[in-house]
């Protein structure tokens, strides 16, 4: 019912009644039909208080697309690796972690689709599934340099400690990527992927006992090793003049073309070795050290212990003959009678031009005039050692001020010597020294 006295305000009429045809009760003029007074949007169950649009409308919040986009490559990688149902779950908390952190909320697509594969790689090292960095970076095409920065930024986000995976833990996996199988390739090229990725492993950890895993790839270090590996599992005439080249085309793999230089590298540790065999009596060269391998890798401690005394006698005796200049014949009795034979050739050549660092057992003068004030490269004398101290970088040698030249200056026989060029005024400056001397 309306109250008593309320009016129409259009024609002054007091005929008002309800009107109760639509959802929100109205007060209409009889007369004229205009709305003289409507319900208010309030809640009267709580007092008349007004409810914010909102929460009337309330709904579940829908998440980013980009976030749903993300979450769907990550699957798509989990699924490309095939791990199991717990390491897809935890890469998607990681990711949805990471995602929502202020150290990536506001960054690229390009770098939220990297984190994805971060995730998946941080997740499978914590469940101990062996992957390496460079089969995610493969996977997203993206740098191996950005895939690392972007990993270790989201570790120290998400405060998560990572196991560090030893090359030896991916060998497995990374075998299984080589169609080399009899299922695969012909019977002549085939082989079996157990004893493949067993002496792979062994060359491995040979490599890393030499030095040469310092500091590297860890995938062109294992191409090469299962590249060797297949060669010396059966060291036929056909697997051992296949190029490298060729045997990833049969493998279905893509080349590195470091690993070519990695091959040459573990080859010359295998020459090292194969030397201290005593039932091999030809000379171990790069070119047959493959048939050795698997004697080398059976017995490989006590060849690396044999080795590095042999090229300590070695040079002992070497450092001994160049100091007695008046009996460089006599050298050290040594019991490896193929050391006896390298030491005397290292002797007999250690007078002649050219003989420099490149030889193991060269033994450079501490402070030569080529050299100047620099150390002697100490890791051209050793047996085995890192690739950055046996190559180092060539440093930028500061130039001396120029000063001015007055021409009183001496001029020392060696600068005499290297402005000479033909023999005819060597024959010219040797007169006139002759003549010096007479007078």
């Amino acid at each position: 019912m309306p109250p008593p006295g309320l009016r129409c305000p259009g024609c002054g009429s007091s005929s008002i009644i309800d009107d109760d045809l639509h959802c929100q009760a109205q007060l209409v003029c009889v007369d004229c039909g205009a709305v003289v007074a409507e319900g208010a949007l309030v809640n009267d169950a709580v007092g008349g208080a007004d409810v914010n649009y909102s929460q009337t409308t309330a709904v579940a919040r829908k998440p980013c697309p980009n976030l749903v986009y993300g979450l769907q490559r990550v699957r798509a990688i989990c699924r490309t690796l095939r791990v199991n149902h717990e390491i897809e779950n935890l890469s998607q908390t990681n990711y949805t972690q990471a995602y929502q952190h202020e150290h990536f909320i506001h960054v690229s697509l390009q770098k939220k689709e990297v984190l994805a594969g971060c995730c998946v790689l941080v997740s499978c090292r914590l469940l101990n599934w062996p992957i390496a960095m460079g089969t995610i970076s493969c996977l997203l095409d993206a740098d191996p340099m950005v895939v690392g920065a972007i990993y270790k930024e989201m570790v120290q986000a998400l405060n998560i400690t990572a196991p560090i995976i030893n090359i030896t833990d991916v060998m497995e996996a990374h075998s299984q990527e080589y169609k080399i199988s009899s299922l695969h390739a012909p019977e002549e090229l085939a082989a079996d992927p157990k004893q493949l990725n067993k002496r792979a492993v062994a060359l491995v950890e040979l490599a890393a006992d030499t030095w040469i895993v310092t500091g590297r790839q860890p995938i062109p270090i294992m191409m090469s090793a299962i590249y060797l590996s297949w060669q010396s599992l059966k060291p036929t005439k056909l697997r051992l003049k296949l190029p490298l080249e060729k045997f990833c085309k049969i493998a279905k793999v893509n080349k590195h073309k470091v690993a070519l230089k990695r091959v040459d590298e573990m080859k010359e540790v295998l020459c090292k070795l194969g030397k201290e065999l005593p039932w091999i009596k030809e000379d171990v060269t790069p070119e047959n050290v493959v048939k050795h391998v698997e004697d080398i890798l059976q017995y490989r401690y006590a060849l690396l212990r044999r080795a590095l005394r042999t090229h300590e006698e070695c040079q002992t005796s070497c450092e001994d003959s160049l100091n007695e200049k008046s009996a460089p014949s006599k050298i050290p009795e040594i019991k490896n009678s193929s050391s006896v034979e390298r030491c005397e050739v290292k002797t007999d050549r250690s007078e002649q031009p050219g003989y420099g660092d490149d030889d193991p057992c060269s033994v450079p003068e501490p402070h030569s005039s080529a050299q100047g004030n620099q150390e002697p490269n100490w890791g051209k004398r050793m047996l085995f050692a890192p690739p950055c101290v046996v190559h180092p970088k060539k440093r930028r040698v500061e130039q001396p001020q120029p000063t001015d030249v007055t021409g009183d200056e001496e001029i020392s026989d060696s600068e005499i010597n290297s402005y000479i060029r033909t023999p005819q005024e060597v024959r010219d400056f040797a007169r006139m020294q002759m003549l010096s001397e007479k007078k």
